[in-house]
């Protein structure tokens, strides 16, 4: 049975398409002091042997509801408790950034665990962070999916990752899609807010030009490499992110920057969220 988290519900749904199991009835509420109440009476009606809470940890709040959720199930005499996390939260505080900082990473991932039989967790920034479960997590890749909204009709497209640690998703989505050649941009970051973006050697002159990442958070980087791109006389330039955060105004950023479109997965629900990873998904349950 499929247990759906507030932030996942569109993924949630697909999932149990792909996988032919039931929905389960599920309940958000909030008390008047604040505190949260995730529940999933449709769990207790059915008593299955496996739930699957799918839930992008995408807020505090949403970390709450997951470790609810997990509860939720267990009281309702679930044996097995498998926890989808599309998007993991926290996931890029991975280290310590000064001395006396948590590992924000671990710690969520350490509460997590308490709860389930097995983890999964979609693309996350650095692998690495599935050794903070217990046991440790499946990274499920699914960049694969992000060349299926792209046009058919790309013209001798580059496929562009905006640093040397993303070329692998690049490269993947260049592979699924069919054609085209990789690179990437040299960035430096000087602060929480500045990052230098370095023109690569690849010719992207009358080109289309696909950037490829694994999280869009505000798009100042990717707005910046798509201007320099746009120095470099490129043809169309198009956006693909497994995890499409675009906090704030970042759509808004894009389209300004020139972006032709921006395609993300429902790893995070938003109007960009074109393709599902869902089938992704559906391989490793």
């Amino acid at each position: 049975m499929i247990v759906s988290g507030s932030t996942s519900q569109a993924l949630a749904a697909a999932l149990a398409r792909e996988l032919e199991e039931p929905l389960a009835a599920v309940e958000y509420d909030r008390f008047p002091d604040g505190e949260l109440l995730a529940a999933a009476p449709g769990v207790a009606d059915a008593e299955p042997d496996r739930a699957i809470i799918v839930a992008s940890t995408v807020s505090s709040d949403a970390h709450l509801e997951v470790l609810q959720l997990q509860d939720a199930v267990r009281e309702a005499g679930v044996e097995e408790v498998v926890t989808v996390l599309p998007y993991m939260g926290y996931g890029r505080q991975d280290k310590a950034f000064e001395p006396g900082h948590p590992i924000s990473a671990r710690a969520m991932a350490r509460a997590i665990s308490t709860g389930a039989d097995r983890v999964l967790t979609v693309d996350p920034h650095e692998e690495a962070v599935c050794e903070f479960f217990e046991p440790t997590a499946t990274a499920v890749d699914a960049a694969g999916r992000l060349a299926e909204p792209l046009p058919d009709d790309l013209a001798d497209p580059v496929f562009l990752s905006p640093d040397a640690g993303a070329i692998d998703l690049a490269e993947t989505v260049c592979d699924a899609y069919g054609t085209g050649e990789t690179d990437y941009f040299e960035k430096v970051r000087h602060s929480g807010t500045e990052v230098e973006i370095t023109p690569s050697d690849v010719d992207v002159a009358d080109r289309d030009v696909v950037v490829v990442d694994d999280i869009i958070a505000t798009g100042s980087t990717m707005s910046e490499a798509v201007g320099v791109l746009r120095e470099r006389s490129v043809g169309r330039v198009f956006i693909t992110c497994v995890h499409p955060l675009l906090a704030r105004n970042a759509v808004t950023k894009l389209s300004r920057a020139g972006v032709e479109a921006i395609y993300g997965t429902d790893t995070i629900e938003r109007g960009v969220s074109t393709v599902s990873v869902a089938p992704a998904l559906a391989s490793y349950l």
